[in-house]
C-alpha cells in the first residue's frame, strides 16, 4: 500500500481516514492490551514481601540512592533487552541475506522481515526476562548493595563486550563472504555464456557467407529460424544478468543497511547507560556515607546531571545513545527526585498527625516513609522503563516504514508476535517469577512500540489530512480503550512514542 502517492489510483480523503483508522486501532489495540498485565505484575512487585528490600535500602543509600538506583536499574533493563532484540533481529537478517535469499522477489523479501521479527521480539522478551529474573535475584539475596555494585559491574564490562562484538561480527561477515563468491562465479559463467554465443553466432555468419561464396545452397534449419532461436538465447541471458545484477544490489544494500544498524545500536548498548549509573552511584555512595537525605546531595546530584548533559549535548560528534543516555539519565534524576518528596510527604503527614494527638510511635513513622519512598521508587521506575521500552520499539516500527517495508506487514506483524508473546509469557508468569515477567512484559511492551511507532510513521506518510486524524484517531480510541480507560498512563506514553519513531537513530 503507498500511501505517499497522491494523484491517480490514491485513496479519497474519506477511505484514507477509514484506513488509518484501522491500521492506528490494531496498534493502539496492541498497546492498551499490554496495561493490564503489566498493571498486574506491578501490584504484585509493591506488595509488602517483595517492597521490604527496597524499605530496608532507603536507610541504607537514602531515598535519592534508591530512587536513582532502582530507576538506572530498570532504564538499564529496558534499554539492555531492546537493543539485545534489534541486535539478534540484525543477525538473524544478515544470516537471511547471505543465504542469498533477498532476492527481488516479494515472497523472499516477506520472508526477511517475519524472520528479524520474530528474532527481535523473542530476543528482547527473552532478555527482558533474564535480566528481570537476575534483579530479582540480585535484590533477594545481596540487597540493594549488591544491586548497585551489579550494575556497576555490568556497566564497566560493556565496553569491552561491544569490542569483543565487533570482532565476531567481522569474522561472521567473513564467513559470510561465500555469498559474494557466488555472485562473482555466476557473473563469470553468464559472460562465459554470452562469449560462447556471441562466438557461435559469428562461426553461423562466417560458414553462411563462404557458403554462399562458393556457389552453394542452403540446406537443413532455415536461417530465420536459427536467428530467432540465437536471439532468444541472448535475451534470455541478458535477462539472467539483469536479475542478478538487482538481486546482488538489493543484497548488497540490505547488508550495509544491517551493518549500520548493528554499529549504532552496539554503541547504543556500550555507552547509553553509564551517565545514569554514574548518578546512581554517586548518590548511592553519598546514602552509603550518611547522607542519604542531606540537601547537598540533591545539588551534587543537579550540577552532575547538568555537567554530563552539557558535554554530552555539545558533543561535536553528538550520536543517538547520547540522546538516549541524556533522557535516561535526567529520568533518574526525577525518579530520585519522586523518591525523596514521597517519602517527605509521608513524613509531613505523619508529623501532622502526632501534633494533632495521634500516639504514633518513632518506628511506625519510620516504616510509613520507607514504605512510601519504596513505593514511589518502584511506581516511577517502572513507568519509566515501560514508556523507554515503548519509545526505542518506536523507533524501529518508525524507522522500518520509513524504508518501505510494508505499513501493514510491519504493523499488524509486531501486533501479532506482541499479543502471542503476551499471551505466552502469562501462562509462564507462575514459572518466571515476578522480576522475569516483568523484565518479558517490559519486552512485549517494545515490540508493541514497534507496532505504535510504525502508526506514528504511516501517519504522516499520508498525503491529505483525513488520513493522517484517522490514524492517531484509531491508536488512541484503540489505546485506552482496550487500556481500560488508564488515559494519563497512554497520554503520556504515546506523544513519546511518537517522537521516537520520527527520530532517525541511523
Amino acid at each position: 500500500m503507498k500511501l505517499t502517492t497522491p494523484g491517480k489510483g490514491s485513496l479519497s480523503g474519506l477511505r484514507q481516514a477509514a484506513v488509518g483508522f484501522a491500521l492506528g486501532a490494531v496498534g493502539g489495540c496492541m498497546l492498551g492490551a499490554t496495561e493490564d498485565p503489566v498493571d498486574k505484575t506491578l501490584s504484585l512487585m509493591t506488595a509488602d514481601g517483595p517492597l521490604k528490600p527496597l524499605m530496608d535500602a532507603v536507610g541504607t543509600v537514602g531515598p535519592l540512592g534508591l530512587g536513582s538506583l532502582v530507576g538506572a536499574a530498570a532504564l538499564t533493563t529496558a534499554m539492555t533487552s531492546a537493543m539485545a532484540g534489534v541486535i539478534l533481529a540484525a543477525v538473524v537478517a544478515s544470516g537471511f541475506v547471505s543465504m542469498r535469499s533477498c532476492t527481488p522477489s516479494h515472497k523472499d523479501s516477506v520472508g526477511l522481515w517475519v524472520s528479524a521479527g520474530l528474532a527481535g521480539a523473542f530476543g528482547t522478551t527473552l532478555s527482558g526476562a533474564t535480566f528481570g529474573g537476575i534483579s530479582e535475584w540480585i535484590v533477594q539475596t545481596y540487597g540493594m548493595v549488591g544491586l548497585l555494585w551489579a550494575l556497576s559491574v555490568f556497566t564497566v564490562f560493556k565496553p569491552p563486550m561491544r569490542f569483543l562484538f565487533q570482532v565476531l561480527w567481522k569474522q561472521g561477515e567473513a564467513c559470510c563472504s561465500l555469498g559474494s563468491v557466488d555472485w562473482a562465479r555466476e557473473r563469470e559463467d553468464l559472460q562465459t555464456a554470452d562469449m560462447q554465443q556471441r562466438q557461435r553466432v559469428t562461426v553461423q555468419i562466417e560458414e553462411r557467407i563462404l557458403t554462399l561464396d562458393n556457389g552453394g545452397s542452403e540446406n537443413g534449419t532455415d536461417p530465420m529460424t536459427m536467428w530467432t532461436t540465437e536471439r532468444k538465447q541472448r535475451e534470455e541471458i541478458e535477462r539472467k544478468k539483469m536479475d542478478n545484477e538487482e538481486a546482488e544490489m538489493k543484497q548488497r544494500t540490505i547488508q550495509d543497511w544491517i551493518n549500520t544498524i548493528v554499529i549504532k545500536h552496539v554503541d547504543f548498548l556500550a555507552f547509553s547507560g553509564i551517565p545514569m549509573t554514574v548518578v546512581a552511584v554517586i548518590t548511592s555512595g553519598f546514602g552509603l556515607v550518611g547522607y542519604g537525605r542531606h540537601q547537598s546531595v540533591f545539588i551534587v546530584l543537579l550540577a552532575i546531571v547538568a555537567v554530563i548533559g552539557y558535554y554530552l549535548i555539545k558533543s561535536s560528534n553528538f550520536k543517538y545513545w547520547m540522546l538516549v543516555g541524556c533522557m535516561g539519565m535526567l529520568a533518574t534524576f526525577v525518579i530520585a527526585l519522586l523518591t525523596l518528596h514521597a517519602g517527605q510527604e509521608a513524613l509531613t503527614a505523619a508529623t501532622k498527625m502526632k501534633a494533632a494527638g495521634d500516639d504514633t510511635s518513632k518506628d511506625a513513622i519510620k516504616t510509613r516513609v520507607n514504605y512510601q519512598s519504596s513505593l514511589e521508587a518502584l511506581n516511577a521506575a517502572f513507568f519509566v522503563s515501560r514508556t523507554c521500552q515503548l519509545s526505542l520499539g518506536a523507533t524501529v516500527g518508525g524507522a522500518l516504514v520509513r524504508r518501505d517495508a510494508g505499513e501493514v506487514k510491519v504493523i499488524a506483524g509486531a501486533a501479532l508476535v506482541a499479543g502471542s508473546l503476551l499471551a505466552v509469557v502469562e501462562v509462564l508468569a507462575p514459572a518466571l517469577g515476578e522480576g522475569g515477567t516483568a523484565g518479558a512484559l517490559l519486552g512485549i511492551v517494545g515490540a508493541a512500540g514497534v507496532s505504535v511507532g510504525a502508526v506514528a510513521a504511516v501517519a504522516v506518510k499520508w498525503p491529505q489530512w483525513p488520513g493522517t486524524l484517522g490514524t492517531v484517531a484509531g491508536l488512541v480510541i484503540g489505546a485506552v480503550g482496550i487500556g481500560k480507560w488508564h488515559i494519563v498512563n497512554i497520554g503520556l506514553q504515546i506523544p513519546v512514542a511518537y517522537i521516537f519513531a520520527m527520530t532517525n537513530p541511523l
